[in-house]
């Protein structure tokens, strides 16, 4: 696509960098076939080409308006449509600086800015765990909205204290350990019996994911130059690993080293970062056959059926498909996916839900109904967005899949 920068953006970092990729996109529209919103919507300027098209307009001059916000804002953010573009547009970084620039010229009305800051600020705050289990004890009292964003009270169970020469290092998270403790505690349990453990760094917090994509990115990216530097000892004393149990963390966290490519003080420590960093699904195949002689000798036909919904943050932020479900076969548990758009996502999204509910909670609806559960199936997931969010409209359990595999080793 043939771009002519407008002045103020010539000899700009973003500039160049939206240049070079606006130049890969070809027109073709496949991304179109696979994009969320422009299947609820069915706009142009709703799916990747169109919203292309608008950053293009952006760069080379025009005036955004308040449409062409609410056009970027309305964009999940998925990446299907990279998992789709034969031309290997990278839309996501593209839609970043889209969002900056635009936001820049086109002010928010006062309630929009209110609820932005409200999430970029609460969510990654110290009071968000105190603040979340005074919601869990009036939950009955809630209105659904808000339900839906609290779940039901969970014990974590206990933490391994073995030690093991293998070790690897695990960002807790910054609404993971409120939402849903036993994530984090039965990934540390799942490791120790493959004689791995699992290292925490106190000082890290959110990854920065949140801030940065609710156009605060210079308040996400010092969050993910404080984590570099609470996790910097361990990794100079040679963790094996980053670890990361939430795919939405785990392709944020993967991006240090984009992100901070022109940091002289942390370009290097961040691609180091990136380097070192495994979803936990990743680590399976390594795993198998200790897990596997864990699970000999128990009764996986008493486990429950498993239906695995890939987090878009997994099969199209990370580029992982099919390790989950083919390495959980592999153990013994009998997991499927949906038959229908699979590959769709399910309308978490991050804060999108909170954001965009007349478009999220109708991607939810289509994602269980072609989940299609029966019986006392599991739906599970491996993102904490996905799994409250998908919660939030079935009777049917949802889990992360470690806390599945770590149940039938505990059984």
């Amino acid at each position: 696509m043939q771009t002519h920068l407008a002045p103020e953006y010539q000899n700009t970092a973003d500039g160049q960098a939206a240049e070079a990729i606006l130049r890969k996109c070809v027109h073709c529209g496949f991304c179109t076939a696979t994009c969320p919103t422009y299947q609820l919507l069915g706009d142009e300027l709703d799916g990747p080409r169109g919203r292309i098209y608008l950053m293009k307009q952006v760069l080379e001059g025009q005036t955004p308006t308040r449409a062409t916000q609410l056009h970027l804002d309305r964009c999940l953010t998925c990446r299907n449509c990279e998992t789709t573009c034969p031309s290997g547009v990278d839309y996501g970084h593209l839609v970043d600086i889209g969002r900056k620039l635009v936001d820049a010229k086109v002010p928010r009305p006062a309630g929009e800015r209110a609820l932005r800051w409200v999430l970029k600020e609460g969510l990654t705050s110290p009071l968000f765990a105190p603040a979340m289990k005074l919601g869990q004890l009036v939950r009955p009292l809630l209105p659904q909205g808000l339900k839906n964003k609290v779940p039901a009270p969970q014990n974590a169970g206990a933490w391994p204290t073995r030690n093991h020469a293998r070790q690897m290092l695990m960002l807790a998270g910054c609404v993971q350990p409120a939402m849903a403790p036993n994530i984090n505690s039965a990934t540390a349990r799942v490791l120790d019996a493959a004689g791995v453990q699992v290292l925490l760094a106190p000082e890290a917090g959110c990854c920065g994911a949140v801030k940065f994509h609710l156009n605060d990115q210079d308040g996400g990216m010092a969050q993910m130059r404080a984590n570099i530097d609470a996790w910097w000892p361990l990794v100079e004393q040679g963790v094996e690993a980053l670890v990361m149990n939430a795919s939405g963390c785990g392709v944020t966290v993967k991006e240090y080293g984009h992100l901070l490519r022109d940091d002289p003080l942390y370009a290097a420590k961040a691609a180091r970062i990136s380097a070192l960093t495994r979803d936990l699904s990743e680590l399976l195949p390594d795993l198998l056959p200790a897990l596997r002689e864990r699970l000999a000798a128990k009764d996986l036909a008493r486990q429950p059926a498993l239906v695995f919904h890939p987090p878009c943050t997994l099969q199209h932020g990370q580029q992982l498909k099919g390790g989950v479900e083919t390495h959980l076969a592999a153990l013994g548990f009998a997991v499927r996916v949906a038959a229908n758009e699979a590959h769709l996502c399910c309308g978490s999204a991050g804060t999108y839900s909170v954001l965009q509910p007349e478009l999220a909670y109708p991607l939810r609806d289509r994602k269980l109904h072609n989940l299609q559960t029966q019986g006392d199936e599991v739906i599970i997931s491996a993102n904490i967005g996905c799994i409250t969010h998908l919660q939030s409209g079935t009777a049917t359990k949802v889990r992360h899949w470690v806390e599945v595999l770590d149940a039938a080793l505990l059984a």
